[in-house]
């Protein structure tokens, strides 16, 4: 019995950490996400969240589980998930390189979640912070697709 427990205990312990993204949804790397958004045309969702984030699991399970958003998004959105915390590092679309937690801060992503629209080069559309509803997050939605709209209708 205690023998059991000191296992489990030694594997959570010993098991690397890190932030997931909500589940169903076909999260990229960021520098992977900026290319197709760049070669499909789309703009690029990006999602900075990082392992312990109450706000991130509570995101997640509120809101990101609901089909009607999962559906926008994909089909809306080329999506990218960044852990503000990894070292993991990543090449931006002007070739530089740096950490996952380059980029948060570079974002001001320091307090998770945050959740930016961005266009395929970086540039940021509309940002969004803390603990979204799926209303929230389908009103910014229909922003950037009105948006996308009228800068096509023009």
């Amino acid at each position: 019995m205690y023998r059991s427990v000191l296992i489990l205990l030694l594997l959570a312990f010993f098991t690397p950490a890190s932030a997931n993204p909500p589940a169903g949804y076909p999260f990229l790397r960021f520098d992977q996400a900026m290319q197709q958004g760049s070669s499909q045309g789309k703009p690029v969702f990006v999602y900075f969240g990082r392992y312990g984030c109450g706000y991130c699991d509570k995101t997640n399970k509120e809101a990101f589980s609901d089909p009607t958003l999962r559906d926008k998004y994909i089909s809306h959105y080329v999506l990218a998930y960044v852990d503000a915390e990894s070292g993991r590092r990543l090449r931006l679309p002007s070739g530089e390189r740096i950490t996952e937690r380059e980029l948060g801060t570079r974002y001001n992503a320091a307090v998770t979640p945050v959740f930016s629209f961005m266009t395929p080069d970086g540039t940021l559309v509309l940002r969004l912070v803390g603990l979204q509803e799926k209303a929230s997050l389908l009103a910014a939605d229909r922003k950037i697709q009105e948006a996308l709209a009228g800068v096509s209708t023009q």
